[in-house]
């Protein structure tokens, strides 16, 4: 039978790219933009393109979805991902355009990256994800495809569940308890990503 998820319908620029990569891996998808629909979710997926205020907004101004989620998700333990700016909604707070507050799960902040002589911002395209410390086991070492120009700083290591390069160590992936969050695209990352998201539709935190 196949793994029913509930990906959140906020306006987010890579919405249909990852339903699409979802259901390539057996997921049942449905499109949810409310609470009373998100309540009886078994899994959840948040994906995210954008600005983190305006991503933060959208999702806010779905009715009752931040509660639905905080309930599901935090209460009642269901299995949640969270892609690119969706990874980056988790942190306490994000720094682009002013300072907007965000769902405050997994401490930290989400701030610029630094260009430099050597290093172009957006980090854009394919680049190592090496595993720091997974508890989940979702992340495995690979190439993923990034494209992302804040990168979330986490306030506690263990909660980085990836890394990767890009002028100096970036956050790649965050995990906590049933929360994992990826800054790269899996549904831009062929193979890898693929496999990432079937793992996601098996996991059992």
């Amino acid at each position: 039978m196949a793994e029913a998820v509930a990906l959140i319908d906020y306006g987010a620029g890579n919405l249909h790219s990852v339903e699409n990569a979802l259901k390539r891996v057996g997921a049942q998808v449905a499109l949810v933009s409310d609470g009373d629909a998100l309540a009886r979710a078994e899994r959840i997926v948040l994906p995210g393109v954008g600005a983190f205020g305006a991503c933060y907004n959208g999702l806010a101004g779905l009715p009752g979805v931040i509660d639905a989620l905080e309930q599901r998700v935090l209460r009642d333990g269901v299995p949640f991902l969270g892609i690119c700016v969706g990874m980056q909604l988790l942190a306490d707070r994000g720094l682009e355009h002013g300072e907007t507050p965000g769902l405050g799960w997994i401490g930290g902040t989400v701030r610029a990256l630094e260009p430099s002589e050597h290093v172009k911002v957006p980090h854009m395209g394919w680049n190592d994800v090496v595993v720091a410390d997974d508890a989940s086991g979702l992340i495995h070492p690979g190439e993923a495809y990034f494209l992302h120009s804040y990168a979330f700083d986490v306030t506690d290591n263990a909660h980085a569940a990836a890394r990767t390069d890009h002028g100096g160590s970036v956050t790649a992936a965050v995990a906590r308890d049933n929360i994992l969050g990826v800054q790269f695209h899996p549904e831009k990352s062929q193979a890898y990503g693929l496999a990432l998201l079937e793992r996601f539709l098996r996991w059992q935190p």
